[in-house]
């Protein structure tokens, strides 16, 4: 089968052809600005990427379009379609279906899937799970929204039956606006917490929630829904119907409880130790991921003790608190770390991660509101407290309709906001000091900040 995919640079929709290729289909692909490091990765593969929508990839006929949810029926200022191809496919009446809906059918069909969902830590829980199912010999399969650093690639068929997916649950496409998720059909699923997200396409947590309810419907009774037992949204998601084994984590009272810091601690199962995780990994978020993934890897066989074992050569996730270099100064290094967190939770979380690892050296908070709930402003009254922990913060407020400056007037002096990434790093170059540490957050690449850091404190 010729599959072309429409959006092939976003972490999923690269994963799925990556996939597909390894399948043996045949795979072409469009993105605006193709990027990496997908398109590198995909490139490495022999997969055709074509810049932009243009109709005239109608040429290329292949069996199937599939459909990312960047593309949309969207006009341009001058009235023209922003996405040209899809236009014509609708047209032609070409076949197309959505990514999620391809990889159901072609996939994930007959395998043992385990899906990893939650508002934050996905992409870190799926790969941990990932690796504790292949040193246990099980081979999975996978499809991660980033690439765990033990694997190197983002996803991979895999040789035996189980499947361990990202399940998002952004919506599936322009034309199916349930959540990715709810394709998957897991037989093992992990809620790993719930807040509000996603502003543009959900109007209220409520929302949120039953879309994940939809995820556990689909659960089979043989199956077990791993839950964050600190989580009251996932007690209200369980609260409408569950018809399959629950195992929860977090809580005290939880099935799964871990005991000692972050970095070294018992995990009790009903009470009783039955393994320890000892490994580089820092904060209490990488913690509960921890559980989650012994927790839903015992459902298929594999015991707390072996899980434990394989956590302690987990390498993360890359842009999962990444060094990406440092500086030596007199008096202490200047270190430069590359983190995906967004939300404010994450945010919060990921500088308390950093904080617990470097006690009390100075950390530089440096972060762009980028994703599509930020942009409107939902959560910006959240980011003071996000930012907490850091002895200073700045903001990369470019594209925003809302004043960033405002928004961190309670951080007083400790906050700065630059219009672009020139300004803000000027305004951390005149801050910075021996042994500081620099957190660079964003969904996005961020303007490569990471290397002109480098760059200009090597200068």
């Amino acid at each position: 089968m010729h599959i072309h995919i429409l959006g092939i640079c976003g972490t999923f929709m690269g994963g799925l052809a990556a996939l597909a290729r390894e399948a043996g289909h045949r795979v072409t692909g469009c993105d605006a600005g193709v990027y990496p490091p997908m398109s590198d990765q995909l490139q490495a593969l022999g997969i055709e990427l074509i810049e932009g929508f243009d109709a005239d990839q109608m040429a290329l006929q292949p069996d199937m379009y599939v459909v990312g949810n960047v593309v949309s029926r969207a006009r341009l200022a001058d009235g023209n379609p922003k996405f040209p191809l899809m236009e014509a496919i609708l047209e032609a009446g070409a076949p197309y279906t959505s990514g999620p809906q391809w990889l159901s059918e072609h996939v994930l069909q007959g395998r043992h899937v385990l899906a990893v969902a939650g508002t934050h830590g996905k992409t870190t829980t799926t790969s941990m799970l990932a690796w504790v199912l292949e040193q246990a010999g099980l081979q999975p399969g996978f499809l991660v929204g980033g690439v765990p650093l033990n694997f190197g690639v983002s996803a991979r068929l895999g040789r035996g039956k189980y499947f361990v997916i990202e399940a998002d649950e952004y919506d599936t496409a322009f034309f199916d606006k349930r959540s990715k998720f709810v394709h998957y059909r897991p037989r093992t699923a992990i809620l790993n917490n719930l807040e509000f997200d996603h502003a543009d396409i959900f109007d209220d947590l409520s929302a949120i929630e039953r879309q994940f309810h939809h995820l556990v419907r689909t659960v089979p009774g043989s199956g077990r829904v791993v839950v964050n037992g600190l989580e009251e949204s996932l007690t209200r998601v369980l609260g409408q119907g569950c018809w399959s084994e629950v195992r929860t984590f977090g809580s005290a009272v939880s099935d799964f409880v871990a005991e000692g810091e972050p970095s070294q601690f018992q995990v009790l199962q009903a009470g009783q130790a039955v393994a320890e995780v000892q490994w580089a990994i820092g904060g209490v978020h990488n913690q509960l991921n921890a559980l989650a993934s012994i927790a839903a890897a015992e459902h298929v066989g594999v015991a707390p003790s072996v899980a434990a074992q394989a956590l302690a050569a987990f390498e993360n996730v890359k842009r999962r608190m990444e060094v990406r270099g440092s500086v030596q100064r007199e008096g202490g290094g200047i270190t430069v770390y590359d983190d995906f967190a967004h939300h404010p939770t994450a945010i919060r979380t990921t500088v308390n991660g950093l904080r617990r690892q470097v006690g009390q050296a100075r950390i530089l908070a440096i972060f762009e509101p980028r994703s599509n709930t930020m942009k409107l402003g939902t959560m910006k009254a959240q980011l003071p407290w996000s930012l907490e922990e850091a002895d200073l913060a700045f903001c990369h407020s470019g594209g925003l309709g809302w004043d960033a400056t405002a928004a961190l007037l309670p951080m007083g002096a400790k906050a700065q906001v630059g219009a672009n990434i020139d300004e803000v790093i000027a305004q951390v170059l005149a801050q910075v000091q021996p042994g500081d540490h620099l957190l660079c957050m964003s969904n996005g690449g961020f303007g490569g900040i990471h290397a002109k850091l480098l760059t200009a404190l090597n200068g």
